[in-house]
């Protein structure tokens, strides 16, 4: 007889290897094709609502892996959510307006100029679809589950109508309002900008101190002391009308050879330093408040700079005295507006200074600065010339710096309801916790949103304009351009004149003779996707507000989250959301900032080709998502070895539940071996675990624990001792099959409590599973933690056990390299227990041989020749008995039977009652 017939051995389909960039698009194609999401939204149509609302991703290039971590971590929510008793839609969006299109398609060589604005929007639009088409391919590819064929989209008309009603509520509450004031300006996109678009990078600039000499000293001063100011902005002394002193500081007059100069008393000394001053000699001190209104001279231009009092003016650098121009700077323009002083910018909208600063027109700001200074010099004002690196601001989308210029703009004030944001913030929960006290002091800081662009791809800003100039935004006017938008869309702005965008009939005190004319500019692109609470949340019904969570990168604190709380707040009074998550960046291996330069960008679309999406999906569960995170080729392979554990675990499971039905061989908890209760009871311990984990989106804690219980708990005990009864004996044996009930139940829930992470695996290792009904594991819940009859009794007894196993495992690799044993089941133990409870356990666990996959184990009383460890001495020897030859335990027992005389007693015995026959 071949006895190796006889061996339960097991048997699986299930491949060993994943081959997951070939499998998983035929799966995808699959779930699109079967309607999976729309099946999951039926299954749990009358469960409670959870709605995580997606932030738009701007529609333009490829997706790099900062996306993929996004998105990825928002479907580990939403999958979790839809399989733990949550009805969980899930409404992908895009972000579609604004200046990088507009770059786009300036780099195709579309020419602008030769085109109408409602001609170029078109091209816009069709390009934002394009890019939308592109992205939404590569999202699917990393197994992200969503309504894909009905996503939101902010050039849509539904959705311009609806952002030109919180325009409308916010303009009927006050909110919104137009003026001149200085404004972030980026001359290399020629529009204004929102603090939200503003990045901080290091840039070289000229540090100079230059002296105003007085004209008119209002009886404090003399008349021919100099003022000396400080800046790195030269380019701004053409617009210089006044000098700024704080009232209560104290500020002396300080002689230097012949000439007299005034400085903040608290900076003299450091003043001294940068000039080189040696002999100085204070003739004079005086506060701040008394020198207002001191006229001085412009230092190349011939008019007056007034002496004004500000509370700005600190003494953190500089000389005390601030160099003051109105256009160019929001500080100097309230104090000037507070003097009658009216903002003056000589730089037009592309950073060129225009004829009103003789002596530099058509010169870009930043190259007149070597004119300024030299002209400075030439005047004898230039006191001191040095070179600076400091933190400047930049356009975010540009990266080129930015300059502080006076424009007409359209503004909502935020300080009008800032309190009730800031009531809100308080309410919302923060993950993490710091996320809280970030945007809490960003709006606390903030006075006004400038929600106006000069550009062309965009949502107009609905306002008109009366024959005298007034503004015009009424209820009915808005209303009306709000339907003409859901209608025609945007365009319909461009397209049509003032008159035929107004309702029928319109009067206005402002045109008694019917003229209208409408505003030109667009809005921010930040107030588009802000009001996608609106937008999408309140429009689409399966959706509403407010959404249970928001997540997304670490930047968006100052961008969509804010913009979609002031929008909210104001319509409102109500936040948007309940929940904010945050994720930091994903840098390279070596925690540097990827760029394209170094060459340490990681693809997620090469991932997916190279590895498997789920093997980017199981490294982003894995990482501290909330902080910055680290991503390399090395990194990745590691992730796929422990994607290989997993799946190699599940294989066995799978392999050997080949014969098992669910429905016949299932064994009670009550029957079960106290082995299987106590392994199922640890299967209990992690899924109370994971799912407290994945309530509170901790999701590197559950691929942790799942890890390590495939690794210790399984592959080192429960699956390792029990080949020795699943593949020995009868394939009814009692406890086989509870071997197999505790392996079934083990695989289900796993595979359920991992679907979130690999849903391609999880599916795969489902189709194999004996006796499933669902047609994927999609369709199933996570079960809750239950009790294991019986089990808590023996825990105790278990958990001491497994100490106890750690200590004769030590025993027998010592032997092992000692060349007492090969493999350990040529070993007989002997174990002497050090304590009584250690003794207790032992001698009420049978099959003790099995466990420590040894051929015999024997307890004793007396301390032998063994060695000592924490619980038990163990003495290790080479077992006198012959080797089975079906089950390769050695025993005293082969030859017994004579017409199996190679096999053991246990073996001869199987094969006479279940083979002969």
């Amino acid at each position: 007889m071949e006895y190796k017939q006889t061996l339960l051995m097991p048997k699986t389909a299930f491949p060993m290897r994943g081959n997951l960039p070939n499998k998983e698009p035929e799966r995808q194609q699959k779930w699109e094709e079967s309607e999976q999401y729309q099946k999951n939204l039926e299954r749990t149509k009358d469960r409670a609502l959870f709605i995580l609302h997606d932030g738009p991703p701007y529609a333009n290039g490829d997706i790099h892996i900062g996306h993929a971590l996004n998105k990825i971590l928002k479907d580990f929510i939403v999958r979790y959510k839809s399989m733990t008793g949550y009805y969980a839609p899930y409404v992908p969006g895009w972000d579609t307006h604004g200046l990088p299109i507009e770059t786009a398609l300036a780099k195709k060589k579309v020419k602008r100029k030769e085109m109408s604005v409602a001609e170029f929007r078109k091209l816009c639009e069709e390009y934002a679809l394009g890019q939308i088409e592109s992205q939404r391919t590569q999202f699917k590819k990393l197994g992200v589950r969503g309504d894909w064929d009905n996503p939101y989209i902010t050039l849509t008309k539904d959705y311009e109508a609806s952002q030109i009603k919180v325009f409308g509520e916010m303009a009927r509450k006050g909110y919104i309002y137009k003026g001149l004031k200085p404004v972030y300006w980026s001359p290399s996109s020629e529009s204004a900008l929102a603090e939200a678009e503003i990045e901080y990078q290091d840039k070289r600039s000229p540090s100079i101190y230059v002296s105003f000499e007085v004209t008119d000293g209002k009886d404090v001063l003399d008349g021919g002391e100099k003022i000396i100011i400080w800046t790195t902005t030269p380019w701004t002394l053409p617009a210089n009308l006044g000098i700024s002193l704080h009232p209560d500081l104290s500020y002396v007059v300080a002689q230097v050879n012949d000439e007299k100069y005034v400085i903040a008393e608290a900076l003299l000394e450091d003043v001294k330093e940068v000039l080189g001053w040696e002999d100085v000699t204070v003739v004079k001190k005086f506060k701040g408040q008394e020198a207002d209104r001191v006229e001085a001279q412009h230092p190349f231009y011939n008019r007056k700079s007034l002496v004004m009092l500000g509370e700005h003016v600190t003494t953190d650098a500089g000389t005390g005295c601030v160099h003051t121009a109105p256009g160019h700077g929001e500080d100097d323009f309230y104090v000037c507006r507070r003097y009658g002083i009216d903002a003056f910018c000589p730089v037009d909208e592309k950073g060129v200074f225009t004829s009103e600063a003789p002596g530099f027109e058509g010169l870009f700001y930043d190259a007149a600065n070597k004119v300024i200074t030299e002209q400075l010099d030439e005047n004898g004002a230039l006191l001191k010339l040095e070179f600076i690196t400091h933190s400047y601001p930049h356009d975010w989308r540009t990266k080129k710096p930015t300059i502080f210029r006076a424009t007409s703009q359209w503004f909502a004030s935020i300080k009008d309801f800032r309190q009730d944001i800031l009531d809100e913030i308080k309410k919302v929960h923060w993950y993490p916790h710091w996320g809280e006290t970030r945007l809490y002091n960003m709006v606390r800081d903030r006075e006004d949103w400038c929600i106006s662009r000069q550009r062309a791809w965009g949502v107009p800003i609905p306002v008109f304009y009366g024959e005298d100039g007034t503004a015009i935004i009424t209820d009915e006017t808005i209303s009306h351009v709000s339907e003409l938008f859901r209608e025609h869309g945007s365009n319909v702005w461009f397209e049509r004149e003032a008159k035929d965008l107004l309702p029928d009939g319109f009067t206005s005190e402002h045109s008694p003779n019917g003229k209208f004319t409408k505003e030109v500019d667009i809005m921010d692109v930040w107030f588009d996707s802000g009001s996608s609470h609106e937008g999408v949340l309140m429009n689409r019904e399966e959706l509403d507000r407010p959404a249970d969570v928001y997540l997304e990168g670490s930047d968006q604190y100052r961008g969509w989250f804010n913009s979609s709380l002031s929008t909210s707040v104001a319509v409102t009074g109500k936040a948007p959301f309940k929940n904010i998550i945050s994720h930091g960046f994903a840098l390279d291996g070596n925690g540097r900032k990827m760029s394209k330069s170094l060459g340490n960008t990681v693809d997620p679309s090469k991932v997916q080709k190279q590895l498997g999406a789920d093997i980017l999906r199981l490294w982003v569960s894995s990482v501290d998502y909330q902080a910055d995170v680290r991503i390399s080729d090395a990194i990745l392979k590691q992730t796929s070895e422990s994607y290989r554990k997993i799946r190699n675990t599940f294989r066995f499971l799978l392999a050997n539940l080949a014969d098992f039905d669910p429905s016949k061989d299932r064994v009670k908890d009550e029957e079960l071996q106290e082995v299987d209760r106590y392994m199922l009871y640890r299967l209990q311990q992690i899924l109370n675990n994971a799912r407290d984990n994945y309530e509170h989106f901790e999701f590197a804690p559950v691929i942790s624990q799942v890890h390590n219980f495939c690794a210790v708990d399984l592959s080192s005990f429960y699956l390792d001792f029990a080949k020795d009864i699943l593949y020995i004996e009868a394939a009814d044996h009692p406890r086989r099959r509870s071997l197999q009930t505790g392996y079934y139940e083990i695989l289900t829930t796993l595979v359920k409590l991992l679907a979130p992470i690999i849903p391609h695996t999880t599916e795969e290792v489902w189709e194999y599973i004996p006796g499933v009904e669902e047609e994927t594991v999609h369709l199933t819940d996570i079960p809750e933690p239950r009790e294991v009859a019986g089990a808590k009794d023996i825990v105790g007894k278990w958990d001491h056990f497994m100490e106890v196993r750690d200590d004769v495992l030590k025993a027998l690799e010592e032997a092992r390299s000692e060349k007492v044993i090969g493999k350990s089941l040529e070993a007989k133990i002997t174990i002497v227990p050090l304590d009584e409870e250690t003794k207790q356990v032992l001698e009420n666990i049978s099959h003790l041989h099995q466990y420590f996959i040894v051929s015999e184990a024997v307890i004793a009383d007396e301390k032998g020749t063994g060695k000592a460890y924490d619980y038990v001495e163990v003495a290790v020897e080479k077992h006198p008995g012959e080797t089975c030859e079906r089950c390769w335990v050695v025993s005293e027992t082969v030859g017994e039977d004579k017409d199996h005389p190679t096999l053991c007693a246990r073996c001869a015995s199987v094969v006479k009652e279940n083979y002969e026959n």
